[in-house]
């Protein structure tokens, strides 16, 4: 047994994890195509929508309040039984376990666009044909090559909670029991066997599909299109789109400038419900030690940025004009 995972007994392997992440790819892929042939056929009722629609907000505040925010980059603090519902939604979405998601990305934070990262789009060459594959590695490809090296050195906090150790090691139950969930759902509101084959099918598949995509854009999407008002040491972009159908995630450069925040939308027009949450969460006693940067900190990086970009515009001009 590995003396740093009580009951695991060993990292996982590449086998593992590609087994694991090449069912996760094409299964909801395969559902989501079934479920446009429904929709075609108008074959599916409100009902379905809802499940899909509350399950995609469970899960994906799972993976932003919960993988991302607290459990990757410690923004916020929170009473055991609020993590662990945020673990097991987190790992409901599908995308790995708890530790190979907060492997992954502490990882990306370290190598950000340079040789190690993770899921990077900007390793395969800078023309159009190497753009192109890097936006699939970092859409999706990353989930089937990449299995993080030094799994243990990068997440030891995880590793002493017993609660996360016990979470992770059940990951795909809590992925099951986030496709029966909706499927019982529906069944016991519609009074049908067809609503839990429904139900499955849209708060179950679906969701997961729409929430792995919308998730692996902020790798992809947010690398390659969007404004960077910090300059960082990469390539991150904020994306309203992303932002929006994201919880926030999509305000990236934000993020890549101050990564411990547990606020990604600085201003009030920069939409973040992750943020939301967590901000009710501290009203109700749920969470504290909440860490954002003031306003004066955020205007100060800013003009640092621009007093930055002025220069570099500056040594542009003289070079041309020498």
């Amino acid at each position: 047994m590995n003396p740093l995972t009580p009951g695991i007994e060993k990292a996982p392997t590449s086998n593992d994890y590609r087994a694991v992440a090449l069912v996760t790819i094409i299964t909801p892929f395969l559902a989501f195509l079934l479920a446009v042939i429904l929709l075609w056929r108008r074959a599916v009722g409100p009902l379905d929508l809802w499940l899909c629609l509350a399950m995609y907000a469970v899960t994906l505040l799972g993976i932003t309040v919960g993988f991302h925010r607290l459990f990757t980059h410690r923004s916020f603090r929170c009473p055991m039984p609020i993590r662990a519902i945020l673990c097991i939604a987190g790992s409901m979405a599908a995308q790995g376990s708890v530790f190979f998601w907060v492997a992954s990305h502490r990882l990306h934070h370290q190598c950000s666009d340079d040789a190690g990262d993770p899921h990077s789009p900007h390793l395969a060459g800078g023309d159009g044909f190497g753009l192109l594959r890097g936006w699939w590695h970092a859409h999706v490809g990353w989930m089937y090559s990449v299995v993080p090296k030094n799994y243990f050195r990068l997440i030891p906090d995880l590793l002493r909670d017993r609660m996360i150790v016990r979470v992770n090691r059940f990951y795909l139950v809590f992925v099951f029991l986030g496709l029966i969930l909706p499927g019982a759902v529906g069944a016991g509101i519609s009074g049908k066997a067809e609503g839990f084959w429904t139900g499955l099918l849209w708060g179950g598949f679906v969701r997961i599909f729409l929430v792995h995509h919308v998730t692996w854009s902020i790798n992809s999407v947010c690398h390659l299109f969007g404004d960077s008002p910090f300059v960082t040491n990469d390539q991150s972009r904020n994306n309203i789109a992303c932002a929006i159908f994201g919880f926030g995630e999509g305000w990236h450069n934000n993020h890549h400038a101050f990564p411990s925040s547990a606020r990604h939308g600085f201003y009030w027009w920069q939409i973040d419900f992750g943020f939301v949450i967590i901000r009710l969460m501290e009203v109700l006693g749920l969470a504290d030690e909440v860490r954002q940067p003031s306003s004066e900190q955020v205007i100060s990086r800013q003009r640092s940025c621009a007093l930055i970009a002025e220069s570099k515009a500056g040594e542009t001009y003289d070079r041309r004009n020498s």
